[in-house]
């Protein structure tokens, strides 16, 4: 009988002889790689520098320079002839020129015509297309299309209107006859009125979408509290929503002050500021860059309209500093 062969249990294959064979180490990282190109940090670079320097020559170092001017005389030919002069600009701004204080007058009665009436309007017309009243669209359209406009075609548009003979609001009223025309821009007593209208026209719009982005914040829960009180619309917006516009009142009002610092396109257009309508801001131009050509006179109107603009908005920005601070 043949005896049948044990199994021998199989080995694995033993390692050739020599030396043991030697893994590759992984790869160490030396660090992120860098996401931007040398070609993309240079176009970052142009696209914040360009503006940057333009923002600083443009804007700081000319009111910088007016600063520095406003203290001189200089007929704006050669920079040899300016002459230092210390406080004389502003003695004579003070006491001897005859439109300084009518405009000063001027731009008050601007801020005040400008807060007294487009100012409420607009919150009327916030208030209302806040109720989310058909076509709101459409009205928000309609209402807020000045604003985008360029305030030289609302004064060309404006004096359509004004025109003695032509004019819509004359031939309305039967006051464009010979004898009977009504110079709306010509009259001292009537022209900065009727610039006025035209300007509330326009910041009328503005306030709308000012008071309408600060009722869209307003708290749904609250006019609903309020109506469970039993309280009318009117006491809803008297008590509940118009104090919690306080925000946006402040906003208002300190865009309002400037737009009356900074009027000049509509004015300018209409008569170039004279016969009753003088201007700070036109006082500045006619001085500057008008037929006299005292820059360094027209430089101290321009500070003086710069201080009276930072006295407004500085206490504003230290109040929102404050309240970013406390949130």
């Amino acid at each position: 009988m043949t005896a049948t062969p044990a199994k021998v249990p199989e080995t694995a294959d033993e390692p050739a002889p020599g030396p043991a064979p030697t893994s590759t180490p992984a790869k160490v990282p030396h660090g992120h790689k860098r996401l931007l190109t040398r070609r993309d940090r240079l176009t970052l670079g142009l696209m914040a520098g360009v503006p940057t320097i333009l923002h600083v020559a443009l804007v700081w170092l000319t009111a910088l320079a007016s600063i520095a001017l406003a203290f001189t005389t200089w007929n704006g030919i050669g920079f040899d002839s300016i002459q230092w002069v210390g406080l004389q600009n502003f003695r004579e701004l003070f006491t001897s020129n005859p439109q300084f204080w009518p405009a000063v007058e001027h731009n008050v009665v601007w801020f005040v015509v400008l807060i007294l009436l487009p100012t409420p309007f607009g919150l009327f017309l916030a208030v209302q297309l806040d109720k989310r009243i058909r076509f709101s669209r459409v009205y928000q359209t309609a209402f807020f299309l000045p604003v985008v406009v360029s305030m030289a075609v609302i004064g060309f548009v404006w004096q359509l209107v004004y025109n003695p003979d032509t004019g819509l609001i004359n031939s309305l009223i039967g006051a464009n006859k010979p004898g009977h025309y009504i110079d709306w821009i010509g009259d001292p007593d009537l022209n900065l009125w009727a610039i006025l209208v035209a300007a509330s026209w326009r910041h009328a719009g503005y306030m709308m979408i000012l008071y309408l982005a600060g009722l869209k914040g307003v708290d749904p829960a609250l006019r609903e509290a309020s109506a469970l009180d039993g309280a009318g619309e009117w006491q809803t917006f008297k008590n509940v929503v118009f104090p919690t516009l306080r925000p946006t009142n402040t906003v208002v009002l300190v865009v309002t002050i400037i737009e009356a610092l900074r009027a000049f396109d509509l004015v300018f257009v209409f008569n170039k500021g004279a016969q009753g309508t003088e201007l700070l801001s036109i006082l500045v131009t006619n001085n500057i860059i008008g037929e006299s050509s005292r820059i360094g006179y027209g430089s101290a109107i321009a500070v003086v309209l710069l201080v009276i603009s930072l006295a407004v908005i500085i206490p504003y920005l230290i109040a929102t500093f404050r309240k970013e601070r406390r949130a």
